[in-house]
């Protein structure tokens, strides 16, 4: 791991959607290495022309289009971005080995919270950082994503405490330009933005409405706020280290959100995508279950959107 202020370090972003191509992007263009691990026509592009970031926030930019989709080709890394959906972990997770050297650092982004145990499990708990990201986005073109909302980032270990290269890693991050915040707690700023994705972008994906509809109205709100309030329930029983403001944070997220976004689970059953649901809502409901803890509108979401997911899912595998 680097540690010098003027090092630059080896980087390889796996999933180069939104989340990893804003924040990858971010990385290359402070003149990391960045490797974007891509495939098909994304890949193509980005080879032939370089990344493309379109963010609101930090205006257009296009990095270089270091880009392989067999990481045998590639070095040990410093660290590795893990942005890949969840329905792609076990195929992705077979492409870690070659990155990993002694110090490697795999930080995943990704919504769930179960990522940071499944990587831990394949190449060991103490080169895995569990983190968040806070936006909008996703691949506009091959070669081309997009960044909408907060574009912040949230990151720490996988345990309470701060570690020296938390530290290290997040003045890299700040130099690069990320909107970045190491936590001592993350665990817990983990099951709060779990707690939250889940019920709202599960409402978000049954209603087929923006923020701002679900928002406000009231019957509509009451079921996201429970489905937050059962998500934090199953965390307390399983022993994660939730914290006191968990609900209060949520809601204020949601009412953060731009008015006329949409989650991202949403966008995907709209546009018949294969969507997050199992590590979502599903993860809530399953370890209900195992906890005997009573999870009724989750499980009503659940039971609502797992028709259309099977649907989309038997489309994408060349089922009925």
């Amino acid at each position: 791991m680097v540690t010098g202020p003027s090092e630059h370090m080896k980087v390889a972003v796996i999933g180069v959607g939104g989340v990893g191509g804003y924040f990858g992007g971010l990385l290359a263009k402070a003149e990391h290495d960045v490797t974007f691990i891509a495939r098909g026509a994304h890949l193509k592009a980005i080879k032939q022309n370089g990344l493309r970031v379109e963010s609101q926030l930090d205006g257009a930019f296009t990095v270089p289009g270091n880009a392989a989709d067999n990481t045998a080709e590639c070095e040990e890394q410093d660290l590795v971005l893990f942005t890949v959906k969840m329905y792609h972990n076990e195929d992705a997770i077979k492409h870690l080995a070659p990155l990993i050297g002694p110090e490697t650092v795999v930080l995943t982004l990704q919504n769930g919270i179960e990522n940071g145990d499944i990587l831990a499990e394949a190449v060991g708990d103490e080169h895995v950082m569990i983190g968040s990201a806070y936006m909008e986005g996703r691949i506009s073109e091959p070669g081309v994503v997009t960044q909408g909302g907060p574009g912040i980032a949230a990151f720490g270990e996988m345990k309470v405490g701060i570690s020296r290269r938390g530290e290290n890693l997040l003045q890299r991050f700040q130099e690069a330009g990320w909107r970045v915040n190491l936590h001592e707690n993350m665990p817990g700023m983990h099951w709060k933005k779990f707690a939250y994705i889940a019920g709202s972008a599960a409402v978000c994906a049954a209603a087929n409405c923006v923020y701002e509809e679900m928002r406000t109205r009231p019957e509509t709100r009451e079921l996201i706020q429970n489905a937050i309030k059962e998500a934090l329930a199953v965390g307390q029983a399983r022993g994660a280290p939730i914290m006191s403001d968990s609900l209060a944070w949520a809601m204020d997220s949601l009412d953060r959100f731009p008015g006329q976004g949409r989650a991202s689970m949403a966008k995907d059953f709209t546009d018949q995508r294969p969507v997050e649901l199992e590590g979502l809502t599903g993860a809530v409901v399953r370890m209900a279950r195992e906890l005997d803890v009573p999870t009724p509108a989750n499980d009503f979401l659940y039971a609502i959107l797992k028709p259309g997911a099977d649907r989309i899912e038997a489309l994408h595998n060349g089922g009925a």
